[in-house]
């Protein structure tokens, strides 16, 4: 079919073939678009000569029929250009035939991303790829929290395109792949659609040519797959194709769909109005349609959506073919997609979005997210609208396979037992009761059926069966390692998590003579030391004036204040305290005492129990420098740590059991055995409980032969393993954390159950009976008693001083002392002297005195002489 524009013989006239499926309403929507373009450019453009002659060839929806028509157009018509084709099946062999004749094609409708790499000069792409509406669906995606998606699409160009895209953008999400063939029959999409519904991911993303992808949501909506829970979203393509070929908005509620966002204009009504008037006329046609974003495409839409101006093309370049560097492979790129909603008859706008900022609101143009301010509420399936979560555990009573490893040892873990009689195979212990426990805590219902799988050499193989789909969970006493999350996803540990080692244990009793000493650190021996000399002294300050106990030659008042002070340790002093003040001071310093030798008592009696179970090593180095053999509990991962740690191959050596690792430390090193065992900690607390006085647990000491940066492994254990992004992991984990945290009945029976010989073990020396820093009582432990007695002895003190020289007040103001060094030595004179006024003194002091002498009749000088006889006389008196 040949079309001539322009009634002007004397015009030049230029050939343009068209390659389109003539029987398409698609088609047929973009050939009125390219004639009205042209109309509307020559009618604005009468000067120009150069006229455009459309040849229109039908491709029939077939690649071969596209070839042959696109042949037919460069070697008999001798077209100049070529617009078309409409798919990008099409397109990559037009484009190759145009190139190698040289003749440019341009397409507005082939939007496969692989058509990129064909990079030549004569193939224009005045549409946008695919593969730019990737990140707008990710964010949707992302914006409602769904973890998992699946990608329905067509098995060609079109669908394959666009999925290395999506999988980059969806790359914290699962991306679960259906493939529909072209020529898909209604059975064919049935059965996919119902494998697709006895799976959890319940948000799909549809990408595929109009008639196949709607074929595919009919069906859907047949089996149920379009109520409430499920989530569907269209790519661009489809959702611009909705209201085509007379299709009702009304079987699609509640989808979401992305499409090329075009602003609203004067100019773009006018276009629609006239556009709708020469589509009923060309095709005789009143259903409705309405030019979409193809047809402004095919028609000319540089100034609204910065794509390639096909009229401009047409205009100048085309008619100076000579400058073919000009007709660069052009590709137009969208900078907003409009986010939409069906709701009823309409297809609501709910939101933006952009490569800067990502969804944004409509009306304020500020970045949102779906699940914080909405623009308007959101219609679901099912005429919802709660956000569905993405997921749901198939009701259908679909069971999930559960791999559990084959151990021999440390049964109490995991332990499969098989009948004789009816051959029955079933497996129980701490693992699976706190799986079980689990996954009662959850929402809906899971059967978990069970599988076994011995883990050979190593556990990674029970890991990777989950990732190859083998299993759909793990449970056992699996450890977490940063190999291993790369291919699954752990749940939170449901047990003690660490590595440790267990060394047997030797008597040390009675061989350190000073073992005395080490409960108390140096710097509180020393204060302890200077505090009973100060209350000595201060004792005898108060009472060597009043009490005859305190006073003698000074050896003797020395040697009775530092006895009396030490006594106060064992409360046996015998002297007596006659002044209030020492009396105060003293009881002070008795409850210093008494905390002070009671927790000296304590500390000693354990550490003398620490010397008595010394391990015999506690250092990696020491063991690695000795060329001792080491044990690690067969297909852990210890082994990988030990290796690391630079213990040779011929060093190590597995058990299965704790009775094996019993009988090879038993044996020891000399004896073909092991001098240590490593492995997780939940599994050196089972030996060890079970020989409670034969070995002792203890943390390895890594210093420079530590976990060393390239040596990447996370030490924890007691994990479910789940594949990547499954959305059973988080429900699980907080399901265990639920079991555990809150303390349940549950969890104590099933604590009881597999670990209750751990409660007969309760003598046992813990871990920390196995530290040799032994943990000394320093004086930070103990310096607020000996603040309390300094600040006690200091107050009573100063109250002694102030009331001692308030009594003697006359000595300092007696002139007749003459200088401030005389008056201070008759106050130590007094001092010294006995204080015949005291209680303890005034009955001896009534019967020695015969003849009294009152100090006004004394002469001068009696009291002139009276301080030199005092003081010859001082080293004589008691």
């Amino acid at each position: 079919m040949d079309a001539g524009l322009g009634q002007n013989t004397t015009s030049d006239e230029i050939k343009v073939g068209v390659v389109i499926d003539l029987k398409t309403n698609f088609s047929k929507i973009c050939l009125t678009s390219i004639n009205m373009s042209l109309s509307d450019f020559y009618q604005t453009h009468p000067h120009y000569r150069t006229r455009l002659a459309l040849h229109v060839r039908d491709s029939m929806e077939d690649i071969v029929e596209a070839s042959a028509a696109a042949y037919n157009l460069i070697n008999n018509e001798k077209v100049r250009a070529i617009i078309g084709p409409r798919s990008s099946m099409q397109a990559e062999f037009m484009i190759k035939l145009a190139t190698k004749s040289q003749v440019p094609t341009i397409t507005f409708s082939a939007t496969s991303p692989l058509l990129r790499t064909i990079n030549n000069p004569y193939f224009v792409r005045a549409t946008i790829d695919d593969s730019f509406q990737a990140e707008a669906i990710a964010s949707i995606v992302k914006s409602f929290g769904w973890r998992s998606v699946v990608a329905i699409y067509v098995d060609n160009e079109l669908g394959q395109g666009i999925m290395p895209s999506l999988s980059e953008a969806l790359e914290d999400v699962e991306v679960h792949r259906s493939v529909i063939s072209p020529e898909a029959s209604d059975d064919h999409i049935l059965k996919e659609l119902y494998k697709l519904k006895t799976e959890q991911t319940r948000v799909f993303v549809i990408n595929m040519d109009a008639s196949l992808g709607f074929q595919v949501l009919k069906k859907a909506r047949e089996i149920g797959m379009m109520e409430e829970g499920y989530v569907w979203l269209l790519s661009n393509g489809m959702t611009h194709m909705m209201r085509h070929n007379g299709r009702s908005l009304e079987t699609m509620q509640g989808l979401l769909g992305v499409r090329s966002h075009v602003p609203r204009s004067k100019e773009r009504e006018d276009f629609s109005l006239r556009w709708k008037r020469k589509f009923q006329k060309e095709n005789r046609a009143g259903d409705g349609t309405e030019p979409n974003v193809f047809a402004l495409w095919a028609y000319d839409s540089k100034n609204q959506t910065n794509t390639f101006s096909f009229r401009s093309l047409v205009g100048k370049h085309l008619c100076h073919l000579d400058n073919m560097d000009m007709i660069a492979s052009h590709v137009v790129e969208s900078s907003t997609f409009e986010i939409i909603n069906v709701i009823g008859d309409e297809e609501r706008i709910i939101g933006l979005w952009t490569p800067s900022s990502g969804l944004v609101n409509a009306k304020s143009n500020k970045t949102t997210s779906f699940l914080g301010k909405r623009f308007g509420p959101v219609i679901w399936p099912g005429n919802s609208t709660v956000v569905p979560k993405g997921w749901e555990i198939p009701t259908s009573g679909k069971k999930i396979k559960v791999g559990v490893p084959v151990n021999k040892g440390f049964l109490n873990f995991v332990e499969i037992k098989t009948n004789p009689i009816s051959n029955l195979t079933t497996v129980r212990g701490y693992a699976i009761d706190i799986f079980e426990a689990a996954l009662k805590e959850l929402p809906y219902s899971v059967i978990p059926q069970y599988g076994f799988e011995p883990p050979g050499d190593n556990y990674n193989d029970l890991v990777y069966q989950v990732f190859d789909g083998k299993w759909d969970a793990v449970v056992g006493d699996i450890t977490i390692t940063s190999n291993r999350s790369s291919y699954v996803d752990f749940t939170l540990p449901y047990t003690e998590s660490g590595v440790s080692m267990i060394v047997p244990v030797r008597s040390n009793k009675n061989k350190n003579s000073w073992v005395f000493l080490k409960p108390w650190s140096l710097d509180l021996w020393i204060t302890t030391g200077c505090f009973f000399v100060f209350i000595g002294f201060v004792v005898w300050l108060f009472e060597h004036r009043v009490n005859t106990d305190f006073r003698g030659p000074p050896h003797h008042q020395i040697g009775t204040s530092v006895c009396f002070s030490f006594s106060t340790m064992v409360f046996a002093h015998r002297e007596k305290v006659v002044s209030n003040l020492a009396r105060f001071v003293v009881v002070v310093w008795c409850f210093v005492v008494l905390v002070l030798t009671q927790s000296y008592t304590a500390s000693l009696t354990s550490f003398l129990t620490v010397q008595s179970l010394l391990p015999t090593a506690t250092n990696v180095e020491d063991l690695i420098r000795s060329g001792e053999s080491v044990g690690y509990q067969q297909g852990g991962f210890v082994k990988d740590i030990l290796l690391g740690l630079k213990f040779f191959e011929s060093q190590l050596k597995p058990f299965g059991s704790a009775e094996e690792c019993d009988d090879l430390l038993s044996k020891g090193t000399s004896k073909g055995g092991i001098a240590a065992a490593f492995d997780d900690v939940p599994y050196l607390k089972d030996i060890v409980s079970e020989n409670c006085f034969k070995y002792a647990m203890v943390e390895p000491s890594f210093k420079t032969a530590g976990f060393k940066p390239s040596f990447k492994t996370i030490i924890n254990s007691g994990f479910l393993a789940f594949p990547k992004n499954s959305p059973m992991t988080g429900d699980v984990s907080r399901a265990i954390l639920k079991v555990i945290m809150t303390q349940s009945k549950e969890m104590s029976l099933i604590e009881n159950k597999w670990f209750n010989r751990l409660s007969l073990a309760s003598d046992c020396p813990g871990p920390d009976t196995a530290d040799l820093s032994s943990n000394h009582l320093t004086l930070s432990s103990f310096w607020g008693l000996f603040l309390i007695a300094g600040v006690a002895s200091f107050l009573a003190l100063l109250i002694f001083v102030a009331l001692f020289l308030y009594e003697h007040r006359h000595t300092l103001c007696r002139e007749s002392e003459g200088s401030i060094w005389r008056k201070l030595n008759s106050l130590f004179i007094i001092f010294d002297a006995k204080d015949i006024k005291s209680h303890t003194f005034k009955s001896s002091a009534v019967h020695n005195v015969s003849s009294p002498i009152t100090p006004c009749t004394a002469s001068p000088s009696n009291v002139q002489i009276r301080p030199l006889q005092r003081s010859m006389s001082l080293s004589r008196e008691f």
